[in-house]
């Protein structure tokens, strides 16, 4: 078992920044890789980054290439996701998810990950 737990959302004005952070708790938090999923209001969840189980290798969706960043601190049990130069259409519930079973590949898929978070809720204003 893996808990999530994600923070760090509020309202933020087009163009500004915000940093979610998702700790983790239960299996050893080294072992997963790690994705972020977003979904807008009326609209399904979509992939936005994920990582692997080292940091070393990092995915993105297209829409937020040279914007977000995922990054993980292992020793802290928490992975962040660092939102720049956000957009009113990126308002939305942000969720974390783990996938227990891969090593060294990240999937873009919601169907990869074993455990989600409860969602944190960004809200872009324009």
């Amino acid at each position: 078992q893996v808990q999530l737990v994600e923070s760090g959302g509020g309202l933020v004005q087009a163009g500004g920044s915000l940093r979610l952070s998702c700790a983790a708790s239960g299996r050893t938090f080294s072992n997963c890789g790690l994705g972020w999923f977003r979904q807008a209001p009326g609209k399904d969840r979509e992939f936005v980054a994920a990582i692997t189980r080292s940091g070393l290798s990092t995915r993105y969706a297209d829409s937020v290439k040279g914007r977000f960043t995922i990054s993980r601190d292992n020793a802290k049990n928490t992975v962040y996701l660092q939102m720049n130069n956000l957009k009113p259409e990126e308002t939305g519930g942000y969720y974390c998810a783990a996938d227990v079973k891969r090593a060294f590949t990240v999937i873009p898929t919601q169907s990869a990950y074993d455990y989600w978070g409860q969602g944190t809720k960004d809200t872009v204003s324009s």
